[in-house]
């Protein structure tokens, strides 16, 4: 069966557009992971250098972690929809079906941990 060009040119518009989403979505989650990592680490050491009478360490690695299993949770989501892209380009029969979006539910947990960090920092600091 001949290749139209047009549709293959578009299929390769596609994959590039698949590629420079996948890209954003590496630098979000490396962002999330970062910093994620460097919360628990800047209070780590200002506890043990400025305040080591303070006691946040609990409430920080908490909210670290939280940062770093949104950015593991964006990469994860990130390659498996590409690679369905990537197949679905392939196809000559493409069909757009409507998917979920991944930037919702990151945007979503990013409230959720924004909120806790509110409610944590409000309490704390009201004691």
């Amino acid at each position: 069966m001949p290749r139209n060009l047009t549709n293959e040119l578009a299929k390769a518009r596609n994959r590039a557009a698949a590629e420079r989403t996948l890209m954003a979505w590496i630098r979000t989650s490396l962002v999330l992971i970062s910093f994620g990592f460097g919360i628990d680490q800047v209070v780590e050491a200002i506890n043990r250098s400025v305040l080591p009478a303070v006691n946040a360490g609990r409430l920080t690695r908490s909210i670290g972690l939280m940062f770093i299993a949104v950015g593991i949770y964006a990469i994860l989501m990130a390659i498996l929809e590409h690679r369905q892209e990537l197949k679905q380009i392939q196809r000559d029969d493409y069909v757009y079906v409507s998917r979920r979006s991944h930037g919702v539910v990151v945007a979503t947990s990013l409230v959720v941990i924004g909120v806790f960090m509110f409610v944590a920092i409000a309490i704390k600091s009201n004691s």
